[in-house]
């Protein structure tokens, strides 16, 4: 095993990078993890049971309210910030133990995203308020008819003026006479509105057309016009639909109106939709344990099942892409922490954590499923838990096809136009990352630029399978440059697709060598990672190649950019053995 292990392990578990405090907290968390114990863990995910003993120790520990409200709203607790590099840590661990846990404080994350945006400084302190009580928060966005397309919503606002007289409000509000819309309409998809205390809603006024209608407002899951349908999955998670009937939005409630609601949909995503990869790492750690244990100490025909040399390839391919997805994910932090109106690679960054990552993580446990065969169906593993939600991931809210169609917005500048950029560094210091709640308008896109990308790939061409590597994102430019998609292939989305593909190879692949170079990660792993870039880079350009809209010059290239990677059967083996290191470094307390 490496000196110091690549993946997250419970019993020697203290990040010293982190503060005392935020160290305390997670030891606390994964001790009440143990403590439970697996029977216990395993058991409430079958029964389907919601996650009501982790939210009472969320509010014993006064955990989201430490991790989850800006230091602007602290009350002078010297904790409390939103720290995006403690953050990932918290979703990491909370995906090892199990997504239900994980997606309770992810879908907060994501409904205190228009709260701490917003101008309505009321809203905020009350959401602090709530989050040092103990309370969680839901993200009112997608619908059953429109999925989570914010240009459509059915959940309406209208004016109580139109509505009711002023006796007949009265009426109905008791002595409240500040109500200003109705809302009525329902949300599908909308994660912990069973509980939320307060749920950012989206909407639209029936008074006013176009952009300028749009609306965010709080709603209470316990008010008597908040209604809850019900689960619309089967799980621990509360994926709930819920419908509001005339409920009165007052003053104190609206967040935000017309074009700025709308971006702050877009812009809560950035930030929100980022532990999505987090959470995929930490279960894919999971899995890999259990995997490893079984594997190894498992005796067919005389020998351990990992002495046959498919089983050790499957492993080494899957422990060399988890850890890809680490690196890319621990620099993409980087990025994120060092935002600012002149610096917005994070836009990019985060669609390939959502798209790549996330993929990444289903083919790491199908390698991994390969391995255990029948044992991933047991209902005692933990890994069979993951064989049913690591698909979620890439999947929620914001599946991988629209990602990739985000990525390519970039693709030009990136590839063909850099700007200097000063150079950054590991950003774990303990700050609060303030620009996420002031992105500005969600557009624009297209006019991010890069600091150049073909200098960490040339610094790194004395690792053979980066050498090859390169000549293949060499030839992806040459591409680009000569035989690009026309007009009518980049209206065929199923063509710009692998295009954006192989763009993502490229931009995974720059982190990964920063993140590599940064923590000094030694040269066999980084060989072994991109062969795995060079076979799957491989693989898309034969897709490419297949594609009933591709052009001559565009085949003729895609058969000549395939590569095969550099064998080393001594590098080989030396990432077999740090892999094989892993087995009984971790089990699970029963």
């Amino acid at each position: 095993m490496p000196e110091t292990p690549l993946l997250l392990d419970p019993n020697n578990f203290d990040p010293k990078r982190l503060d005392p405090e935020s160290r305390r907290l997670l030891a606390a968390l994964i001790d009440w993890f143990e403590q439970r114990g697996k029977v216990r863990l395993l058991r409430d995910d079958l029964d389907a049971e919601w996650v009501t003993d982790f939210l009472d120790f969320v509010r014993r520990e006064r955990l989201f309210a430490t991790f989850l409200t800006p230091s602007e709203f602290a009350n002078g607790d010297p904790n409390k910030r939103w720290d995006t590099s403690r953050n990932a840590v918290l979703s990491e661990i909370l995906g090892f133990y199990g997504l239900s846990y994980w997606y309770a404080e992810q879908v907060t994350i994501l409904g205190l995203g228009p709260i701490w945006q917003s101008g309505n400084v009321k809203a905020k302190e009350r959401a602090a308020e709530q989050l040092e009580a103990g309370g969680v928060m839901a993200f009112g966005l997608s619908e059953r008819d429109h999925g989570a397309d914010i240009y459509n919503t059915d959940m309406l606002l209208t004016p109580a003026s139109d509505e009711r007289s002023r006796e007949e409000q009265t009426t109905a509000d008791g002595d409240d006479d500040g109500v200003l819309f109705r809302a009525s309409g329902e949300k599908y998809y909308i994660g912990n509105g069973n509980v939320a205390g307060m749920v950012s809603v989206f909407a639209r006024r029936t008074d006013v057309e176009g952009a300028d209608g749009y609306v965010w407002f709080v709603a209470d899951s316990g008010h008597e016009h908040y209604e809850l349908i019900g689960n619309v999955v089967h799980g621990q998670m509360f994926v709930s639909n819920f419908a509001l009937h005339d409920y009165p939005v007052h003053e104190e409630d609206i967040l935000a109106t017309g074009p700025d609601a709308f971006s702050a949909a877009l812009n809560t995503v950035n930030v929100g939709k980022f532990n999505l990869c987090s959470g995929s790492i930490g279960m894919c750690e999971h899995a890999f344990y259990e995997a490893i244990n079984h594997a190894n100490n498992r005796i067919l025909y005389g020998n351990p099942v990992t002495a046959f040399p498919h089983v050790r390839a499957g492993f080494v391919d899957a422990y060399t892409r988890l850890i890809a997805m680490k690196l890319f994910s621990d620099r993409a932090i980087d990025y994120f922490r060092s935002a600012g109106p002149d610096d917005r690679r994070y836009l990019l960054f985060n669609p390939v954590t959502k798209s790549k990552v996330t993929s990444e993580g289903e083919k790491v446990v199908t390698l991994l499923w390969d391995v255990l065969a029948a044992k991933g169906f047991e209902k005692n593993t933990y890994f069979y838990q993951v064989t049913r939600l690591i698909g979620a991931l890439p999947r929620l809210e914001g599946t991988v096809h629209v990602n990739v169609a985000q990525i390519l917005k970039f693709m030009p500048n990136y590839m063909f136009n850099p700007a200097p950029y000063p150079e950054i560094g590991t950003r774990d210091d303990p700050a609060d990352d303030v620009f996420f709640w002031s992105q500005g308008p969600a557009r624009g896109a297209s006019k991010v630029r890069f600091a150049d990308w073909a200098p960490v790939y040339e610094r790194n061409t004395g690792i053979p399978n980066v050498a090859v590597f390169y000549q293949q994102v060499q030839a992806f430019k040459d591409l680009l440059a000569t035989a690009a998609p026309d007009a009518d292939q980049q209206r065929d989305l199923d063509f710009v697709l692998v295009v954006g593909h192989l763009f993502t190879l490229v931009v995974y692949g720059q982190l990964i060598l920063e993140q590599a170079e940064l923590t000094g990660l030694e040269s066999d792993l980084v060989d072994q990672i991109f062969d795995v870039q060079i076979r799957d880079f491989s693989a898309y350009a034969v897709a490419l190649h297949g594609k009933p809209s591709s052009t001559l010059e565009q085949q003729e290239w895609a058969l000549s950019a395939v590569r095969k990677p550099t064998v080393d059967a001594d590098r080989f083996d030396r990432v077999w053995d740090e892999v094989q290191s892993y087995d009984g470094v971790y089990q699970m307390r029963p």
